[in-house]
């Protein structure tokens, strides 16, 4: 059994725990998993990996963080096509549109987002965010 990568980049932490929630749903689900920050794992090692999950809080005017996640996700995208994916990552203003563009990108690349929609936070997760996280797992574990 391969491990599923939930691979995530987290400024303040927020993100961090969901990545963990998401990993303990995976596990609760009977597969193995492991939450890596994108400065860890490289986009190369997830081509092989016909699921796996991407994480990061919105950033500037709802915008993916430049210095790491933009090249990740950029690199992804090149092989995205058949791969299923589940998108995720906390905000504290806006309405979500970083998570709707990046999921269209994946989807243009030729990604299937797991549960149709990308998993947003506002702020640090509590109870009902942690449960929504474990839940996306438990989906990602279903189509591995």
């Amino acid at each position: 059994m391969s491990e599923i990568i939930v691979a995530y980049w987290s400024g303040t932490g927020n993100t961090q725990m969901m990545a963990k929630s998401i990993v303990k749903g995976i596990q609760d689900a009977g597969k193995e998993a492991k939450a890596l920050p994108m400065e860890a794992v490289s986009a190369s090692e997830l081509k092989d990996c016909p699921v796996f999950a991407l994480g990061c809080p919105a950033m500037g005017a709802e915008e993916l963080e430049e210095g790491t996640v933009e090249p990740f996700v950029t690199e992804v995208e090149g092989f995205a096509t058949g791969k299923k994916i589940a998108l995720f990552g906390s905000y504290d203003w806006g309405d979500g549109e970083w998570m709707r563009t990046w999921q269209e990108r994946m989807e243009n690349a030729g990604a299937r987002i797991i549960d149709r929609e990308g998993l947003i936070c506002h702020g640090t997760p509590d109870a009902e965010g942690e449960a929504e996280c474990e839940a996306l797992g438990k989906a990602i574990a279903q189509e591995a």
